[in-house]
C-alpha cells in the first residue's frame, strides 16, 4: 500500500483561525478533508502530516499523528496541505516524478527504492488537478470548485430513492439517500448539483436542499435553506445556509443566516447569529488577523470560525470576520471583524484555561465522543500555545 505523508504550509495569518488548532490537512475542501482527496490520489493511508510543534499532540478519531519533517522512503506520496487533489488519479509510473499543477510543484511520488529529501527539481513532472489553497478563505473557493464534482460521484452509490412525501426539482436521480431518514415534506432542488445525505442523518420537514448539497453522517438538519454547502458529521443546522463548509461536530440549530463561511468543530453559533457576506462597496474582503489584513481577492466572504468558539443570540459578524479557537463572542451586538483566540466577550479578558477544559467535557460527549486524556492533553496544548504570553488568562 502506498503511504501518504503531507506537508503543512507556513501558518502565516492566512491560515487563522485554524492554524491554532488542527493541522491544515484536516479542513474540509468540498466533501473531503484535504488528506483525504490525497489518500484518494494515492489509493493508500496518511502515515503522517509534517507540521508546528504545537500540533504534534493533535488527535482526532482517525487522524494521523502530527511530526516534525523527515525524510520518506517509498512507496508514498507527499502531498502539500495547501493543494486539494481533484478528478481522477493520474498515472504516476515506474520513477519517482513531482506532481505540479499549474505550474507549481504540489506534491512527489516516490516509488519503491527511492527517497524523498525536499523539493527534487531533477524529478520528472506528472499534472495533477485540483485547487491551490492560499488560505483558510480559500476553503469557500474550494467549495464552489469542488462540491458539485464530489456529490456528482455519489449517484454512482446506489440510494434508497426520493422519499415519500418529498418535492424533487430536476432529476430524482440526483437524490441521493445512503440511510439517513428524510421526513415527507422536504424539498430537494437538483437542477445545479446533487443532494447527499449519508447514513445516520436526519432531514426534518419543511428544510429545502439546493444542490450541490452534502449532508454529513449523524448530521441533523432542522429546517429552512442549504444550498450548495458541506454538512461534515454529527452538526445540527438550521436556518438559511449558503455556499458554506461545517468541518463537523458544530451546532447551529437556531435561525439565522450563514453565508460563505467555515466553521471549525465543536463551535456552538447561538439562535439569530447571522453573518454578512457581501461590503454595500460589492468589492474585495479584506481579513483582519491581528494588526494586518488579509486580501482575499473574494468578493463574496462570510466568516472564518475556528473550534470550539461560542457565540451568544442575535450576534451579528460583519463581511470577513475571522472568529478565533475557542472564543466566546457575547456583549457587543456586533463583535469586532477580528475575535482573538480564547476571547471573553467584548472585554480584555481572555476564557480560563480550567473553564474551557471543564466546558469542552461536557460538550464533546453530547455527541458520543468521550473526552479521553489524549483529547484533553490536545486541547491543553492548544489553550497553551494560543495564549502564549498573554498576561489576561
Amino acid at each position: 500500500m502506498t503511504a501518504v505523508y503531507l506537508l503543512e504550509p507556513d501558518l502565516g495569518p492566512a491560515w487563522y483561525p485554524f492554524s491554532d488548532c488542527r493541522p491544515i490537512a484536516e479542513l474540509r475542501a468540498g466533501v473531503w478533508l484535504i488528506r483525504e482527496r490525497w489518500e484518494a490520489v494515492a489509493d493508500g493511508e496518511t502515515a503522517a502530516i509534517f507540521g508546528p510543534e504545537h500540533l504534534r499532540s493533535f488527535t482526532d478519531g482517525t487522524a494521523p499523528r502530527v511530526l516534525a519533517r523527515a525524510e520518506v522512503d517509498g512507496p508514498a506520496i507527499v502531498g502539500r496541505s495547501d493543494f486539494a487533489p481533484s478528478g481522477e488519479p493520474p498515472e504516476l509510473g515506474q520513477g519517482p516524478a513531482r506532481l505540479v499543477n499549474d505550474g507549481t510543484t504540489v506534491g512527489w511520488w516516490v516509488p519503491e527504492g527511492s527517497r524523498w529529501r525536499g523539493d527534487h527539481p531533477e524529478w520528472p513532472e506528472v499534472e495533477l488537478a485540483g485547487v491551490t489553497l492560499h488560505g483558510a478563505y480559500d476553503l469557500v473557493t474550494a467549495l464552489e470548485h469542488l462540491l458539485q464534482p464530489d456529490t456528482a460521484d455519489f449517484t454512482n452509490e446506489r440510494g434508497d430513492g426520493v422519499p415519500d412525501g418529498c418535492t424533487v426539482l430536476g432529476d430524482p436521480g440526483d437524490v441521493v439517500v445512503l440511510g439517513g431518514l428524510v421526513e415527507p415534506g422536504v424539498v430537494f432542488d437538483v437542477r445545479q448539483g446533487v443532494v447527499v445525505i449519508e447514513n445516520g442523518a436526519r432531514v426534518v420537514g419543511g428544510s429545502r436542499l439546493e444542490g450541490p448539497v452534502f449532508v454529513g453522517p449523524g448530521s441533523q438538519v432542522l429546517g429552512d435553506t442549504i444550498r450548495w454547502s458541506v454538512i461534515g458529521p454529527q452538526c445540527k443546522v438550521r436556518g438559511e445556509v449558503a455556499a458554506s463548509a461545517f468541518i463537523g461536530y458544530a451546532n447551529k440549530s437556531h435561525y439565522g443566516f450563514l453565508g460563505h463561511s467555515v466553521v471549525g468543530q465543536w463551535v456552538n453559533l447561538g439562535a439569530g447569529t447571522t453573518n454578512s457576506d457581501l461590503k454595500n462597496t460589492y468589492g474585495t474582503v479584506r481579513l483582519r488577523v491581528g494588526d494586518g489584513q488579509i486580501d482575499t481577492a473574494r468578493q463574496l466572504m462570510g466568516s472564518l470560525i475556528g473550534d470550539h468558539a461560542k457565540t451568544a443570540i442575535g450576534t451579528m459578524l460583519d463581511t470577513g470576520t475571522v472568529v478565533g479557537c475557542g472564543a466566546n463572542v457575547f456583549g457587543a451586538v456586533r463583535p469586532p471583524k477580528y475575535i482573538p483566540p480564547f476571547a471573553w466577550g467584548d472585554s480584555a479578558a481572555r476564557v480560563a484555561r480550567d473553564a474551557f477544559l471543564t466546558v469542552a467535557r461536557r460538550v464533546l460527549p453530547r455527541r458520543g465522543v468521550e473526552m479521553t486524556a489524549e483529547i484533553e492533553a490536545m486541547l491543553g496544548s492548544i489553550y497553551d500555545n494560543a495564549t502564549k504570553g498573554d498576561d489576561r488568562r
